[in-house]
């Protein structure tokens, strides 16, 4: 048979049996998610994983994650170590095994974990396969034993190194380039979030998370050390450190007793948002599923229930429903589940229908004794899902009124919107734009046939602080929700977002690049957050990078987004360019505006990604809400990472 036939010729020989490790390199989104920001962070979730699982069956209680010179990260409890003695049927030993066979470990041994973390059951092994290289040091029975490995493989036998004292796990990781194309460098801040949260929903557990890229005047490299005694009951008061209560306490609960351990914690605040976050053994389950299912059930019921015996809904001339329950809470609800079953589009969704009944019992149980033993807060509670029904049918007839002007309605589009001719959703992008004078030269610099702009006039409202039917009424927000064609929901499910009719697959937020323009892109994002989460999470939302300066001598021009970038400009055209400062979208012309911001051959656009529901939530109500102290902090902190126009 000639090359070129055998080319074309599918047979036997055309299948790769691709096992275990080569799988994970060959096909690494289908283990860690993606190989981006999202999935180098992943893996150090994975390596934590496995100390956890030694905490969840009372042999660890400390946890050290360093983030190194190099960006390889270190990870150490005290555990009782992974087993180096031979395993019978692999023949080497078990370390090597967990290390570098995908799916073995404890974890589906149900004698040595009750219940295990990890969404993909992969674990370190998996790890392993995605770095560079990896060193394993196990401290057990009085001796130290090593092995490394490179890109999955091992470089050697496990060896007996020394003597000790100690016990437990150390796994450092470097991450493989060629696989993590996009970045190689950890966030602190995202790595604190996970080790933050790991250390509320398992309480008693000390994280420490060190930096070694950074150090503080004293010389000491920066991190931080998480525990919590009360777990859910403190991650809630943190959570809502930036809203005002209106009960005294924090409703909480704790039941370990059946099959399934439950535990809860909840707090009402004077917001108009819902805020609950669910966990599944440690996982962040933002789909839900059937242990949400089982808190709103209970929740309800309960409340209804003393709402009714109240009187205080006599005068009501319509049903209170689910939603109304809920606004102005903060709830997180974690299970431990012996073999959860997730499905849903990422996979964070649980789906044990035995997981309803127990949480539904413990969260009724709950709320019946916090009722009847505070029944000034149970009235509160009342009164604010008195005022949140009538607020939700101002709402709906808000929502109506956008509803009708929606393409589906027959309204038209918004006046000041200048469309592409694309019909592709796919295809299309949308820019909301600041200000009519930007958005004036952005339609001019534009592609009219994928390229749509919507000018906004303006800082929208701050969405964090009002009510649901205001944000309806709000002319700029009515007009982004009619460009881009989504439905907002019924009055039964008010918050679902319909993305089917989604008019853009690109929705670019795009402002100038000072404070101004900084507050009115964190508005747009809080709206979107806060009534359009589904956008977010599937990937549509963008930050545009409009260039701060613009260096030019003769012919020569080059565009800086940074200082650093303006003065190697500078340098290369010897030291003397004329340097512009771009103090807005404005001052650039259509021409410019295209080849810096616009042109998707040459721009820069940050996708907006949500790592931490919780942490999301955080932030935005602290940014966007009442309390300044925590807001000035927050500025302060994070000031060197701030473009600052005086």
């Amino acid at each position: 048979m000639s090359e070129e036939a055998k080319k074309h010729n599918y047979s036997a020989d055309s299948i790769q049996a691709l096992e275990g490790m080569e799988h994970v390199r060959m096909r690494p989104s289908m283990y860690i998610g993606d190989t981006g920001v999202r999935g180098l962070h992943h893996l150090v979730y994975e390596v934590v994983d496995n100390s956890i699982d030694e905490a969840l069956a009372g042999h660890c209680d400390t946890i050290t994650v360093s983030i190194n010179e190099d960006n390889s990260i270190t990870v150490e409890d005290n555990g009782r170590g992974i087993p180096v003695d031979m395993h019978k049927k692999e023949g080497v030993s078990a370390l090597e095994v967990v290390m570098t066979k995908i799916g073995a470990g404890g974890k589906f041994d149900k004698d040595s974990y009750k219940v295990s973390g990890g969404l993909h059951g992969v674990g370190v092994s998996c790890v392993n396969a995605l770095s560079d290289h990896l060193r394993a040091t196990v401290f057990r029975d009085g001796k130290v034993w090593e092995q490394e490995y490179e890109r999955g493989k091992a470089m050697y036998p496990v060896k007996q190194i020394g003597e000790t004292t100690k016990r437990g796990t150390t796994v450092t990781f470097k991450p493989d380039g060629t696989i993590f194309t996009q970045t190689l460098e950890y966030s602190y801040d995202t790595l604190a979030a996970r080790m933050r949260e790991l250390a509320y929903l398992n309480k008693g557990i000390t994280i420490t998370l060190v930096d070694k890229r950074a150090t503080k005047e004293n010389g000491d490299f920066e991190g931080e050390t998480f525990h919590s005694e009360e777990g859910l009951k403190e991650f809630v008061k943190f959570l809502d450190g930036n809203r005002v209560p209106i009960i005294g306490h924090v409703i909480s609960m704790e039941n370990d007793k059946g099959e399934i351990p439950v535990e809860v914690a909840l707090i009402y605040n004077d917001s108009y948002s819902e805020n609950i976050f669910s966990y599944v053994n440690n996982i962040n389950t933002h789909e839900g599923g059937t242990h949400l299912q089982g808190f709103r059930m209970g929740l309800t019921r309960t409340l209804k229930k003393y709402a009714d015996a109240s009187g205080l809904l006599d005068k009501l001339k319509f049903e209170i429903s689910g939603d109304d329950f809920r606004e102005g809470l903060t709830a997180i609800i974690s299970v431990k589940v012996a073999e959860p079953q997730f499905e849903g589009q990422t996979k964070t969704k649980l789906g044990n229908r035995e997981v309803v009944s127990p949480v539904s019992q413990a969260v009724a149980e709950m709320l019946e004794n916090y009722l009847e033993e505070n029944p000034n807060d149970a009235r509160t509670i009342v009164q604010k899902v008195i005022l949140a029904a009538q607020a939700r049918h101002a709402a709906k007839k808000a929502r109506e009124m956008v509803q009708r002007k929606t393409v589906l309605g027959g309204g038209g589009l918004p006046g000041k919107l200048s469309d592409c001719s694309e019909q592709d959703p796919a295809r299309c992008e949308i820019y909301l734009v600041e200000g009519d004078s930007a958005g004036g030269t952005a339609k001019q610099g534009r592609d009219r046939a994928f390229q749509a702009i919507l000018p906004l006039r303006g800082k929208i409202l701050n969405v964090e602080k009002a009510m649901h039917h205001k944000v309806f009424e709000n002319e700029e927000i009515r007009n982004i929700f009619t460009a881009l064609g989504v439905t907002i929901g019924t009055e039964e499910d008010s918050k679902a977002l319909n993305l089917e009719k989604l008019r853009y697959h690109k929705v670019i937020i795009m402002c100038d690049a000072d404070v101004d323009g900084s507050h009115i892109a964190t508005l747009i994002l809080t709206f979107f957050f806060r009534f359009m989460k589904e956008l977010i999470e599937e990937g549509h939302v963008y930050i545009a990078a409009p260039p701060l300066y613009l260096v030019k001598k003769g012919n020569k021009k080059e565009y800086a987004w940074t200082d650093d970038q303006r003065d190697l400009a500078n340098e290369r055209m010897g030291g003397s360019a004329a340097i512009q400062r771009y103090k807005g979208l404005g001052e650039m012309n259509a021409e410019q505006l295209w080849e810096t911001t616009m042109d998707p051959n040459a721009r820069t656009l940050r996708q907006v990604t949500i790592d931490s529901l919780a942490e999301a939530d955080r932030v935005f109500s602290m940014l966007m809400g009442d309390e300044v102290p925590p807001r000035r902090e927050f500025i302060e902190k994070n000031a060197v990472y701030a473009n600052i126009d005086a």
